[in-house]
């Protein structure tokens, strides 16, 4: 019995503001007087192609990220691909409190991805990659915090309902 939720951070306006910011620079230096700066453009090679597609890469790069949460039996793990090449393990017994709970990601943790919270709340971290107002707030017994967003937390709630009536796991709420 097991839960799996596979999750990105997708930003597409991203690529939108991007090109909005780029293409004034490339249309002024392609299109400047006197035609100097396209033919110093021409001499440069590829830096000035390389320069306008590298925050486009960036962004590419960024979108790759994969975050991976599992929920069974035994407890919680997860990863958030590349930054963890291993799964981090929570074992029920170290989490004292599991449950759903709404946030609002900009007033609590300043925006999307992985966050510490807010006005220097450091034992309270989160990861949010997407904009739904939901998600599985991990209590451990240590005194610290733990928030994943989830695509799928209706189903995430009945499997976490259905964990504690069947095993009776304590933790969840």
């Amino acid at each position: 019995m097991e839960f799996e939720e596979k999750q990105g951070l997708k930003i597409w306006w991203l690529y939108l503001v991007t090109a909005i910011t780029v293409l004034p620079t490339l249309l002024i230096l392609i299109f400047q007087k006197d035609g100097e700066a396209l033919h110093q453009f021409k001499k440069m090679y590829y830096a000035p192609a390389f320069a306008i597609l590298l925050p486009f890469l960036i962004i590419f790069l960024i979108q790759q990220n994969q975050l991976t949460l599992k929920i069974n039996t035994e407890g919680i793990s997860f990863r958030y691909f590349p930054f963890h090449f291993k799964p981090s393990v929570y074992q029920w017994t170290s989490i004292e409190k599991a449950y759903i709970r709404k946030y609002d990601a900009f007033s609590e943790y300043g925006g999307y991805g992985v966050k510490t919270r807010l006005w220097f709340k450091f034992k309270d971290k989160a990861y949010i990659l997407n904009d739904k107002n939901r998600g599985l707030q991990l209590e451990f017994k240590n005194g610290k915090k733990l928030l994943f967003s989830s695509n799928k937390i209706d189903e995430m709630e009945m499997f976490l309902i259905n964990l504690k009536t069947r095993y009776k796991i304590q933790a969840i709420q």
